[in-house]
């Protein structure tokens, strides 16, 4: 017997774009949303979707990470629930124990599945005992001499390059791909110190490295009954320091081996006995092998490509099972029609090796019409400081075709004007021209086999011009006199 857990007013442990995206399934399902805050965030766009907000400390990015804070402000505001998002604490297994001890309901999957699936190496062998094949690893290396010589022997084994990798944590973080011995010993050292002040854990593996895969992954989602459904592929092989830039739903993979990688995922998601939404992940070769990569266990930032794609609203349904109830469709309801792109428009200088970018957004003007879903949080006057995530709005367009697709963001891209800050977007406008891209010929190798897309001077002199005409008007216009 399942319990019902009904609950009127949710507390979104969050900021941002996604804190905005979440309130607005929380609310069309009838329920009064709470934002939390920091001081040093206290303009931020999410605040003002909110029904109400609480400030829960000075930050900046501390008190977004304070367990004890957050609980005190549900039950200040009498609020019955929590949804964390992404980031932050969204897969700290520690974060929905508390919820469940003070009596509230989190959003997402039980702190044991967490625990288990947060873990790369406990996932892996879920993987492997239920048959879906993995990339040759170590074990979590030992500190020191012993966890070097073990490395060593690994890669006299598999041979370089080979990737070293935080067992905690996700979005690239502790992650590097090294191809000799010093870079080997030089790597486990700086992984172990990115991955401790990431995620707390300093634990390391090894992993083989494939050669140019895609990175293809598949949205399930698992409700209390037994009932686990896929949503499709997506493909997230555009990346930079191994996180993603642009996404696309489906894959583009050939039927059977999509039917194949579902099946996988859903294989891996019932033995670990899931509950809500996530991800598993696959690299795939030009062959069509392909290998388990980890299981995220929380909504994905590319999860509006999926949405677009199959008309499901993945947050509301998060939402229903958390309450008790089944998944409001079956899988033979689910299709894929068409093709979504999103991109990540950054606050970031790609030419400068994607580095952030804060400022005051001085212009913001963003792009509309059929087939287009912003899911931001700026607007015109804010600052962006250099304390949070450099994302400020993810653009997702929909073609009932590839090409239809692809031309669609273009001409979305050409109807941004950001100034202030610079950001990806003529970066993102020469990928949409680039003909590999246009050929949906997509891995990991993608940016680096493309350094010619940094050459977009063209658009920057145009935002420059923009720039100076617009500082003119605002001097003119402190000063009218002035001629």
């Amino acid at each position: 017997m399942v319990d019902k857990r009904v609950f009127s007013k949710v507390l979104v442990a969050n900021r941002g774009e996604i804190a905005v995206r979440i309130m607005r399934s929380a609310q069309e399902l009838g329920l009064k949303v709470v934002a939390i805050y920091e001081e040093t965030d206290k303009d931020a766009f999410h605040i003002m979707r909110a029904d109400e907000a609480v400030c829960i400390g000075s930050g900046p990015r501390k008190d977004y990470l304070n367990i004890d804070k957050i609980i005190l402000a549900a039950q200040q505001t009498g609020a019955q629930a929590i949804h964390p998002g992404y980031g932050f604490l969204a897969e700290n297994p520690d974060f929905p124990e508390a919820c469940t001890n003070a009596g509230l309901v989190f959003i997402g999957p039980p702190p044991e599945v967490i625990r288990n699936l947060g873990s790369k190496v406990i996932a892996r062998k879920i993987a492997q005992a239920t048959g879906v094949s993995v990339i040759p690893a170590t074990g979590v290396l030992a500190p020191g001499a012993p966890g070097e010589e073990a490395a060593l022997a690994f890669a006299a084994t598999h041979g370089f390059p080979i990737m070293i990798k935080a067992v905690s944590g996700g979005g690239g973080r502790g992650i590097r791909q090294v191809g000799d011995r010093d870079s080997l010993l030089t790597g486990l050292k700086r992984s172990r110190s990115e991955a401790l002040m990431s995620f707390g854990d300093d634990n390391i593996y090894l992993e083989k490295c494939v050669n140019r895969p895609r990175h293809v992954e598949v949205q399930i989602l698992a409700d209390s009954y037994g009932n686990v459904v896929h949503l499709g592929t997506r493909n997230c092989s555009i990346q930079r320091r191994h996180q993603k830039l642009v996404e696309v739903a489906p894959a583009g993979l050939a039927p059977a081996l999509t039917g194949e990688i579902c099946d996988a995922a859903m294989r891996v998601v019932r033995a670990a006995e899931y509950l809500s939404a996530g991800t598993v992940e696959f690299l795939v070769e030009a062959d069509g092998t392909y290998y388990f990569l980890e299981v995220n266990t929380r909504l994905q930032v590319e999860h509006t490509v999926t949405e677009v794609v199959t008309g499901i609203d993945i947050v509301r349904e998060q939402f229903l099972i958390a309450m008790g109830e089944p998944i409001s469709f079956s899988q033979e309801q689910v299709a894929e029609r068409g093709f979504a792109i999103e991109l990540r428009i950054n606050a970031e200088d790609p030419k400068n090796d994607f580095l952030a970018s804060p400022g005051v957004i001085q212009v913001y003007r963003s792009s509309a019409g059929h087939g287009v879903r912003l899911d931001g949080a700026i607007y015109q006057g804010y600052k962006i400081t250099p304390y949070y995530d450099s994302m400020i709005v993810k653009l997702t367009v929909y073609g009932f075709t590839w090409r239809e697709a692809v031309d669609r963001m273009a001409r979305a891209l050409n109807g941004f004007l950001i100034i202030g800050v610079k950001t990806t977007i003529p970066y993102f406008q020469q990928i949409v021209k680039e003909p590999d891209f246009i050929r949906m010929k997509l891995d990991t190798a993608y940016i680096d086999d493309h350094p010619q897309l940094m050459d977009y001077r063209e658009q920057e002199r145009e935002v420059e011009k923009l720039a100076r005409l617009i500082a003119e008007i605002n001097a003119h216009e402190k000063n009218p006199y002035t001629q």
